[in-house]
């Protein structure tokens, strides 16, 4: 009995070279950013005996990350509905207006503001 080409496939290894995932066309695996430093960090500051254990800070950074590429993507809508290639801190301002909700994101807006005049004080 002849072969069929599923069974020929069904006994293949899994792909494991950059080649061969490009020739499959098979997305690249994006970078996972991680803010561990930075949450602890900032835990530290506002309450100084607190600790929080591994899979705590997994999820936290997982939510961290959820909201950056959110408010990424919003951002670059905002830019493109402008017409502009250029995601500037008032597209992410708008973004983050379009996000998140009411106090939460007038205190985002009063953080950020803070933090640039902090960082690149007026002349």
């Amino acid at each position: 009995m002849a072969s069929r080409p599923s069974d020929e496939l069904a006994g293949e290894t899994p792909v494991e070279s950059i080649e061969d995932k490009e020739a499959l066309n098979v997305a690249p695996e994006k970078p996972y950013l991680n803010y561990s430093a930075h949450i602890h960090k900032v835990l530290t500051q506002a309450h100084p005996k607190a600790t929080i254990s591994a899979n705590a800070m997994e999820i936290i950074n997982s939510f961290v990350n959820d909201i950056f590429e959110r408010i990424a993507s919003e951002a670059s809508k905002v830019a493109a509905h402008s017409k502009k290639s250029t995601i500037t801190a008032r597209e992410i301002q708008a973004a983050v207006c379009i996000l998140l909700s009411g106090d939460l994101s007038r205190q985002a807006v009063s953080e950020a503001n803070k933090a640039i005049h902090k960082s690149f004080p007026p002349k």
